[in-house]
């Protein structure tokens, strides 16, 4: 598999220096990416530049992960308009761990292969480099005029805002271009990546690699994703997206990415999954005779669902989204766990019952019409349960004075109320 042609067809390339593609052509080739460790979670927004890598070791090469333990501590001016909040040690370390345990999905760590995945820490070489040091090893070979002409730089010191530009968050391009040239010594690492936002610190190290060391470095930037609309990538009104299941469920997950539009879907098929090109053409083919099958937006919430989480994810996060929108059976709903509960009905109107009205057992109809306004009148109800028409935990009622005790509740808490086909209600007993 050729690399850079790998790149192009996905769309991923916005921008790299010349002579990479004949380095990767020449040797086997470590390349690396950084990731910020300010959270213990990789969110979506982190997955292009971890495609990247994912690809570059199918073709062959070997992949870094840099955990910017020390640039962490700092904060990098790109696209940011204020400094971020300083980490700890200690909180960098734990990070540095989870973020390890999300790569292993993509990356493979553990082979004795040449080309096995490494992940190191900048922290580790910065720690003990005093100023004085670094400002004369470093320092010296970079001017100030140089690193003022990049657009991080430039865009910060030419803002409207009052705030301008720390001495701290300028010496960034200088921290993160040793970087560079610490694995390029250490490592024999020759290609830094990452997004297009970044060009201006990776040719930092580049440059500093070429007046260091005479030795030759390369570059490739992808192009930062966007949606179709013009909306951020990655955001949702409840923040962002995060590959952790702690803050954001598979289902929700899931979710995310069969909800994308079908000019995105046919762009992010490309980018976040490993599915090679001809079944990638035949699946936009085929999408396009039948775009209401959504099989564009289908395959590639499987993908990355099951990437990210696991096959068991997935197929839970299809039965959820029936229970919903299909005619799932009770037992699948008493299947679900409270997180996926409380997001597959997260628009549904809900009410709170206070739990000692349940727990000493309350008719169908009372509970329904008096204490959750389920039914405007009990006279609307008693029609429609004769009907079939109303469904508790995705049981028809049979009659309308069945008792509902607490071992009626999911998950010892919920009622999941139906009327008609569509129309949902959550009863919060608590």
């Amino acid at each position: 598999m050729n690399f850079i042609e790998e790149l192009q067809w996905r769309g991923m390339i916005h921008t790299m220096m010349p002579g990479t593609e004949e380095q990767l052509a020449k040797e086997l080739t470590a390349a690396y990416v950084g990731i910020d460790p300010t959270a213990d979670s990789l969110h979506i927004g982190h997955l292009v530049s971890v495609m990247m890598l994912r690809h570059f070791q199918r073709a062959g090469h070997k992949p870094i992960a840099l955990i910017g333990g020390a640039t962490g501590m700092i904060g990098d001016p790109s696209g940011k308009s204020a400094e971020r909040n300083l980490l700890d040690e200690a909180a960098l370390r734990h990070n540095q761990e989870c973020i390890k345990a999300q790569l292993a999905k993509f990356l493979d760590f553990e082979s004795d292969a040449p080309n096995a995945a490494e992940l190191v820490n900048n922290y580790d070489w910065m720690k003990n480099y005093s100023f004085l040091d670094f400002i004369r090893d470093i320092g010296k070979h970079l001017t100030v005029n140089y690193m003022m002409a990049k657009d991080s730089v430039k865009k910060r010191l030419s803002s409207e805002s009052s705030v301008g530009m720390s001495f701290t968050e300028f010496s960034y391009q200088l921290l993160q271009g040793y970087d560079f040239l610490w694995l390029n010594q250490n490592k024999n690492c020759k290609l830094q990546m990452g997004g297009s936002d970044q060009w201006g610190n990776i040719t930092t190290g580049t440059e500093l690699i070429r007046r260091k060391t005479g030795g030759e470095a390369f570059a490739l930037v992808c192009p930062l994703i966007t949606k179709a609309d013009g909306g951020k990538f990655g955001k949702t009104e409840s923040g962002n997206v995060w590959l952790d299941r702690r803050y954001t469920s598979p289902y929700k997950f899931f979710q995310f990415w069969l909800n994308v539009s079908d000019a995105d879907a046919e762009k992010y098929i490309k980018i976040f999954t490993s599915i090679e090109k001809n079944e990638i053409e035949s699946l936009i083919k085929e999408h396009y005779t039948a775009p209401h099958l959504r099989i564009l937006q289908k395959r590639l919430a499987k993908e990355v669902t099951t990437m990210v989480h696991s096959e068991d994810d997935y197929n839970a996060a299809i039965e959820a989204s029936n229970i919903l929108f299909g005619n799932a059976t009770s037992d699948a709903l008493k299947k679900l766990d409270e997180d996926t509960l409380l997001a597959v009905f997260e628009g549904v109107p809900q009410f709170k019952v206070a739990k000692s009205i349940v727990e000493a057992g309350v008719k169908a109809i009372d509970l329904l019409v008096d204490n959750a306004a389920v039914f405007p009148s009990k006279g609307e109800m008693r029609k429609l349960v004769q009907s079939g028409g109303v469904s508790l935990n995705k049981e028809k009622l049979e009659n309308q004075d069945q008792l509902i005790g607490t071992e009626n509740l999911l998950n010892g808490k919920y009622l999941l109320a139906q009327k008609g086909k569509k129309n949902y209600y959550l009863i919060i007993v608590e």
